[in-house]
């Protein structure tokens, strides 16, 4: 059976400089997502819940316990077919250090003082931006990161929408994040009920295809992926 290549092109979109900034972008609104959830001050996303659960029950640190589960993800999407392109690597990578540069600059730095309708407003905001930041830089071709490889690869081999996937994988990370002693506040609740309808709204609204799913819009709608992929 042939493995699925990474969505918008693989391995050739590498050497097309929009598909390298549409990637940059996309991660660029992810980052800005996270931060805007993390100075909300109403808590953090399901994944974090679990990577700082790890922390409180192991002897890793936060970073060493995301990068770990970074590493196992790619692992897993890659035995269920989903291979790691050159964006898989600088996900892992990229994010951080943008959310890192975000906060150093102050970005939106006095948001847990706001009003809790503000601070709510920037949550869904921050669901919002995550799942468009990650529609983006999947349709670049450039390969997926770790946590939306397991969402393509689980996807691809069940055939259910990618917003189902992306929402069981968060609830399930954020209830065995929480048993393992990580912090849950609203803003984790708001998104993990509302990431899998946004990143399902922004798949669509992109047209980016999952690898594996049957292409049931070819024609135009393909013609309009290979132009957004650039």
């Amino acid at each position: 059976m042939s493995r699925p290549a990474p969505p918008g092109g693989g391995v050739s979109n590498a050497r097309r400089p929009l598909a390298w900034i549409r990637l940059l972008a996309g991660l660029w609104l992810f980052a800005v997502g996270v931060v805007l959830g993390l100075r909300s001050g109403l808590g953090v996303s399901p994944w974090d819940v679990f990577h700082d659960g790890i922390r409180r029950a192991t002897p890793l640190s936060f970073g060493a316990a995301t990068v770990l589960v970074g590493l196992v993800l790619v692992v897993v999407a890659l035995a269920f077919g989903v291979r790691a392109g050159p964006g898989t690597l600088v996900n892992m990578v990229a994010i951080g250090a943008l959310a890192d540069a975000l906060l150093a600059s102050g970005f939106v730095q006095d948001l847990d003082a706001r009003s809790l309708p503000v601070r709510l407003a920037a949550v869904l905001a921050g669901v919002g931006l995550v799942a468009l930041g990650s529609a983006l830089y999947i349709g670049a071709g450039l390969g997926s990161g770790p946590r939306d490889s397991l969402m393509l690869a689980l996807s691809a081999r069940t055939r259910l929408p990618v917003g189902l996937i992306r929402g069981l994988l968060e609830a399930t990370v954020l209830g065995v994040g929480w048993l393992l002693g990580g912090v849950v506040g609203v803003g984790t609740v708001l998104f993990t009920l509302g990431i899998g309808p946004a990143v399902q709204l922004t798949f669509r609204m992109l047209q980016v295809e999952v690898p594996g799913e049957p292409n049931r819009r070819r024609g135009v709608e393909s013609a309009c992926l290979e132009c957004c992929s650039g």
